[in-house]
């Protein structure tokens, strides 16, 4: 059981390239995000809105968390650029209703 433990832990550490990461395993957040953007890709409604709404959540706490804790300057600005994306998406979205 502890390999399994071991392995895993380590792919979710994975990171490339090792010295100055630019790709890295998502984290919960974003693993949120991209999986509620798949999903209300395939529903309509009140389900698409909900889902709609946590891809904006969670894809928020992880460019906050890139922005303020990122493992290098790249990665900080990964962070803030999603965030001025973010609210350039929702303030389009408001315009529009």
């Amino acid at each position: 059981m502890s390999s399994t433990v071991a392995r895993v832990s380590r792919v979710m550490r994975w990171s490339w390239p090792r010295g100055f990461p630019l790709v890295q395993f998502p984290n919960p957040p974003l693993a949120a995000a991209l999986l509620a953007s798949i999903t209300a890709q395939a529903t309509r409604g009140g389900v698409h809105r909900a889902l709609t709404a946590l891809f904006y959540s969670a894809l928020s706490v992880w460019a906050y968390e890139e922005a303020r804790h990122g493992v290098n300057w790249f990665r900080r600005l990964l962070g803030l650029g999603f965030a001025v994306y973010i609210v350039l998406s929702l303030a389009g979205a408001l315009r529009r209703t």
